[in-house]
């Protein structure tokens, strides 16, 4: 995917999405697709991932490749990555956006469950990153979204691993934007807030949502605007970029305690901590 200035080629490029049967994932599909891209489609729900290939491959006359994977599990990515290249496909544009949350009493959260978050949202991340850039940099350039959150600005008690994970996310896209910015690769991090996806049904509460709940188009649309733009990191919504600032500026201890009153839920439900996924 070659970029002139501000300008980034779609038409008869190909994007990679995780996470893509619903929320945030479904809606970069949906869009992407509009804009004339070839999609391959990654999540665990094959039905669903089905459902949506072919809704999208009728309505935009467009390529759609279903590739089911668990990216909790070792190799998940690298056969992602061996699949894409034995079907001879290119990835233009990669979108890390499978991830997903635990919620509750750190002790209380199982070692194999903070496990797979961490192998979700930043081993795979990291992992795809490196098997799918170099093939870019080949071809002149490309495009690397990877979904962070507006909890990467501040420790987040009772969300400890998934805050750390998406302040790793945030900071190794930076990192990437600015060592490839003059080799034609954009990469940029996404921070949502709170979104009206399937993250805070799974999570069981919506105690953990600051604010008006922003729709997945919408941040979609914040992505694809800072992406074009050469931004290395974007907040979604005004709100959120306003809490986002404010946070920064606070002593860690001080945001944490702040962040606690939001996070924290009654025992009952801490005592059963349980997962969201993006």
């Amino acid at each position: 995917m070659r970029s002139t200035n501000n300008h980034v080629r779609y038409q008869g490029k190909t994007v990679l999405v995780t996470g893509a049967s619903s929320g945030i994932g479904a809606a970069f599909a949906r869009e992407l697709a509009s804009r004339g891209m070839h999609l391959i489609l990654v999540a665990r729900s094959v039905d669903r991932l089905n459902t949506l290939a072919a809704e999208l491959g009728e309505r935009h006359c467009t390529q759609v490749t279903v590739l089911p994977a668990d990216l909790s599990a070792e190799h998940a990515a690298a056969n992602v990555y061996a699949e894409v290249a034995r079907r001879g496909l290119h990835v233009d544009m990669l979108i890390n956006n499978a991830g997903f949350a635990n919620h509750g009493n750190f002790e209380a959260i199982s070692t194999v469950r903070d496990h797979q978050q961490i192998m979700v949202n930043v081993a795979a991340l990291v992992e795809l990153t490196h098997l799918f850039v170099p093939a870019m940099l080949d071809a002149g350039g490309g495009a690397v979204i990877n979904i962070a959150s507006t909890v990467a600005f501040q420790p987040v008690p009772f969300m400890a691993v998934y805050g750390a994970s998406k302040a790793f996310v945030t900071s190794f896209s930076a990192a990437l934007a600015q060592e490839y910015r003059s080799r034609g690769l954009r990469v940029l991090a996404l921070c949502p807030g709170a979104t009206a996806t399937g993250f805070f049904d799974v999570v069981g509460t919506d105690a953990i949502a600051l604010g008006r709940k922003r729709s997945p188009e919408q941040v979609v649309s914040s992505g694809l605007r800072a992406l074009e733009r050469g931004r290395s990191v974007v907040i979604d919504g005004p709100v959120n970029t306003l809490v986002a600032v404010v946070a920064k500026r606070l002593p860690f201890g001080l945001a944490a305690r702040l962040a606690a009153r939001i996070t924290l839920v009654d025992a009952v439900e801490l005592a059963a901590p349980k997962g969201g996924h993006r």
